[in-house]
């Protein structure tokens, strides 16, 4: 459809102008860039061993089963290749370059030998692919782009907002020390390994794309991608940089004290802008860890027909979610107030992208429009009341709590409630 190849054509011609000026930004401000970044992926050391591995596990759901294993033991011999040679020169250990040359390969062979479902099928597993090792780049550079952006930070206000929620960070964190190194371990592999989970829910979403060639309107991978772009947007406005580093010895001497996570600061009526140094990202407000692993979890409840995915996916979903929000607050990355912003911000996503065959009737409009006005209202009372919340904690706590639960509510029952009105797809076409 016409409409369809224009959305393409301007995604592909907007990434490699992206990619191009935050290269341009990096290279003037001494930072590693995208393009150079993915330059290392191929001939050099790779930046991360899981992005590459889990772009190439989405691009193998659109090949055969023969197929994929010829992809993952080409891109599995390419990684022992690099590595040898990069063990001989004295390099660190490091794994990534095979799966991205593969799954390079996979849209070169694609393109030019294949024809049509299967050419379809697999460049399009490809596009997800290369969109989430991009997005990762992009993701890199936005860190440095927050500390250009905000030399100042406002963690004096959140910590005040959250002395009103129960100073959650402060709490986890002592839970996190007193279990000891095997809680820590499991909670900081599942925090940084979150491409894993979505690419295990998403190969679920897809398994059976190969076999019947129709896509389902909406999956994992678009509320992933969605989120990575519009939430960083926050990042600069709101600069804050978390309790390990304002309140704790990571602030290398910027910290306003060293109190995470035993002590619970005391409090302070005059808050403002706290200038920080350029080492630690303003990556906290709204908590994009929580966000993806909502989406995580919201995705592995059903698949695309409505039909119950299975218990064991269920119990994955749920105990991701759980480890992420221990872990964002346990090890001082995040206050509570950023968690609450974290989920509006994927609710208020989801429900702009789920059931696109039912077009933005009023039931869409309103949640989306809801989800934002009370974003909004979540910053705009962070920075400007957050005295106010230290001042009456118990009244300001409930209405944070009430506000997101009855979002939480509207969510679910626009949803995924059994009694939710149903989608009448006539309809949706006359729209």
């Amino acid at each position: 459809m016409p409409s369809r190849r224009i959305r393409i054509t301007a995604v592909l011609a907007a990434v490699p102008v992206l990619l191009i000026a935050l290269q341009i930004v990096a290279s003037r401000n001494g930072f590693l860039g995208p393009v150079e970044s993915l330059w290392l992926d191929y001939t050099g050391t790779p930046r991360s061993v899981t992005v590459p591995w889990a772009g190439l596990g989405l691009a193998l759901i659109g090949l055969s089963w023969r197929r994929r294993f010829i992809a993952v033991g080409a891109a599995a011999g390419i990684d022992i290749a690099y590595q040898v040679v990069r063990t001989l020169l004295g390099g660190p250990l490091a794994l990534g370059n095979g799966p991205v040359i593969v799954l390079t390969g996979i849209v070169i062979i694609a393109a030019w030998r294949w024809r049509d479902k299967e050419r379809g099928n697999a460049l399009h597993a490809a596009a997800l692919g290369i969109l989430l090792v991009l997005s990762s780049k992009v993701a890199e550079v936005w860190l440095f782009v927050t500390v250009l952006a905000g030399p100042q930070v406002l963690d004096e206000h959140l910590v005040l907002v959250d002395h009103a929620l129960g100073d959650p960070s402060w709490l986890m964190g002592q839970v996190v020390e007193f279990f000891g190194p095997v809680l820590y371990h499991v909670l900081h592999w599942v925090y940084i390994e979150l491409p894993v989970g979505a690419m295990i829910v998403t190969i679920w979403q897809l398994r059976n794309v190969v076999k019947t060639g129709a896509w389902p309107s909406h999956y994992l991978v678009r509320t992933f991608l969605v989120v990575g772009l519009i939430g960083p947007i926050f990042y600069v406005i709101f600069p804050v940089v978390g309790p390990m580093f304002a309140y704790g010895s990571a602030g290398l001497g910027f910290q306003v004290g060293d109190y995470w996570p035993h002590v619970v600061p005391p409090i302070d009526f005059t808050p403002g802008a706290l200038p920080f140094g350029d080492f630690a990202p303003r990556n906290c407000m709204p908590s994009l860890h929580t966000a993806w692993a909502l989406s995580i979890f919201v995705h592995s409840r059903r698949d695309a027909s409505g039909a119950p995915a299975p218990r064991w996916l269920r119990w994955g979903g749920t105990f991701w979610l759980i480890a992420t929000l221990a872990a964002t607050l346990g090890f001082g990355y995040h206050y509570g107030a950023d968690l609450v912003a974290g989920v509006v911000v994927l609710l208020a996503i989801e429900s702009a992208l789920r059931e696109p065959e039912r077009g933005w009737d009023r039931v869409r409009i309103r949640l989306v429009a809801a989800g934002a006005a009370l974003l909004a209202a979540l910053l705009l009372s962070y920075r400007y009341l957050s005295v106010a919340y230290a001042e009456y904690p118990v009244p300001a706590a409930l209405v944070i709590i009430t506000l997101l639960t009855a979002y939480i509510t509207a969510f679910y029952r626009t949803w995924f409630a059994a009694d939710r009105e149903p989608v009448r797809i006539e309809e949706t076409a006359r729209a």
